[in-house]
């Protein structure tokens, strides 16, 4: 059957139905390997051409220019189709990488298990692929089945085989304004469905990280899973443990800043997904003050992002990974820690057991450790300690997550309050905070009575001096 011209889709549709219902075959779009599109044209896909990046146009066109095909494809044609801006744009081309890179002045060869090339305009980034030909048998894998590297080339049909959703394989031409569409992709998406092309087990086994996709794809389009697609998801969720830690953490970066974090998460845990990922989340997110703070935290950074602001990697993970670091900071200090050494213990703990599976970047452990190494100090409300704080090249991050922690219930309101009207002050209201703080005795240094001096004071009793009172509520007791 040749593809439907434009404004023929319905019918060509209802038709297939039909011959599936008469044959008895049943309905298997994800497992359809057509070599024909089915074509829309501007009427029949509503796509809002303004909505398109003129960079992402520009690289299509010159690439039609210079002989080759070139289309807008997958996420952002899906993002098109839904009426919504997309972030990102990549074009899907049947030029070679080598090919791609000499048509642009900016335009760099990179990837191992696939090559593809990246075009900047300014800082604005393109991703161009060629199309991705058959898999081959001797493509090399790992002992359970994951494709190591393949940089075999093909045809347009052979690439929408390749591509991991039917949401997700079609493509768009900004010359004609046409979709093709191979799979049933704009069938899925009007029915609001994630279905995975061709067989579900071999596409998990080809590369794990397809089911956290899933997860992310269906959490953030509000999406249902097509139950052939989800079925196997937890008996193969193992697998995960063997995809390099690198390619885990930037997925579940996406995840958690997909603008629907935490239902990813709960995704995540419904599947059986969670396990490793985040040691113990699971455990805190069935402990009252823990799913309050997670939810919280998520919460602000899912209304950060819908308002087009920018989020920290560092304060998300601090976030999830708090209620693991206060409970190992609690039980350091009752071993008898100091409470600032035993908060560096806790933290180096936690970061330990999260590198094997997540690979956190080194800044981004930084930026941790810095938000949970301050949040002591804001016990600390006496003399030069409140003014030096406030210098710290952190500081909003760290008073974010303490406000965090009060809205929880961890600790006390008043705290955050008084550090609200501190940092937002002026400098007599500044003083004035200070000043009433250690007459109240709020400043972090519960007053006892100093017992006689009999002898030279040991360095021992003045270190023990100095960090007495750092815990209070800071603490977590």
């Amino acid at each position: 059957m040749h593809p439907p011209k434009a404004g023929h889709y319905s019918t060509y549709s209802m038709i297939k139905k039909l011959i599936r219902k008469i044959l008895g075959t049943k309905s298997n779009k994800g497992g359809r390997n057509s070599d024909e599109p089915v074509i829309l044209g501007a009427a029949d896909h509503g796509i809002d051409p303004r909505l398109l990046s003129a960079n992402a146009v520009r690289v299509t066109s010159t690439l039609q220019e210079a002989g080759f095909e070139a289309f807008v494809v997958g996420g952002a044609v899906r993002d098109l189709l839904l009426g919504v801006k997309p972030k990102d744009f990549d074009i899907a081309t049947n030029a070679t990488p080598e090919q791609v890179r000499k048509l642009f002045r900016r335009a760099f060869i990179i990837g191992k298990r696939f090559q593809i090339v990246h075009v900047m305009f300014g800082q604005d980034l393109l991703e161009v692929t060629t199309f991705r030909g058959t898999a081959s048998a001797s493509a090399p894998k790992d002992e359970h089945g994951r494709v190591l590297r393949d940089n075999t080339f093909g045809s347009q049909a052979e690439d929408a085989v390749r591509r991991d959703f039917t949401i997700n394989a079609m493509y768009y031409n900004p010359a004609n304004e046409q979709v093709l569409d191979y799979h049933g992709g704009i069938e899925d998406i009007r029915a609001k469905t994630l279905r995975i092309i061709g067989q579900p087990e071999a596409r998990y086994r080809e590369d794990p990280v397809r089911m956290l996709r899933v997860v992310r794809f269906a959490a953030k389009l509000k999406f249902g899973i097509e139950p052939h697609t989800a079925a196997p998801i937890p008996v193969m969720a193992p697998l995960i443990n063997n995809v390099p830690a690198a390619r885990v953490f930037d997925e579940m970066l996406k995840l958690l800043m997909s603008g629907q974090a935490l239902a990813c998460l709960q995704q995540l845990r419904k599947e059986g997904l969670h396990h490793g990922l985040l040691p113990l989340l699971d455990v805190v997110l069935e402990q009252p003050l823990g799913i309050k703070f997670v939810t919280l935290a998520l919460d602000a950074t899912d209304a950060r992002i819908s308002a087009g602001k920018t989020v920290s990697p560092g304060f998300l993970f601090a976030s999830l990974l708090w209620h693991q670091v206060l409970e190992k900071w609690t039980a350091y200090r009752a071993a008898g820690e100091f409470p600032i050494p035993a908060l560096h213990l806790a933290a180096d703990d936690v970061l330990d057991s999260q590198t094997e599976k997540l690979a956190l970047q080194r800044k981004i452990g930084s930026d941790m450790r810095d938000i949970w190494s301050m949040q002591p100090r804001f016990e600390r409300r006496s003399g030069k300690s409140p003014h030096k704080l406030l210098e710290h090249l952190r500081f909003r991050a760290g008073y974010d997550f303490l406000l965090l922690r009060c809205a929880s219930g961890e600790i006390d309101a008043e705290l955050g309050e008084w550090w609200t009207a501190f940092y937002e002050g002026d400098e007599a209201t500044r003083d004035d905070l200070v000043n009433s703080a250690q007459r109240s005795g709020a400043d972090g240094a519960p007053k006892k009575k100093r017992p006689p001096r009999r002898g030279p004071r040991t360095r021992g009793a003045a270190a023990a001096a100095d960090s007495s009172g750092q815990g209070g509520q800071g603490g977590g007791e």
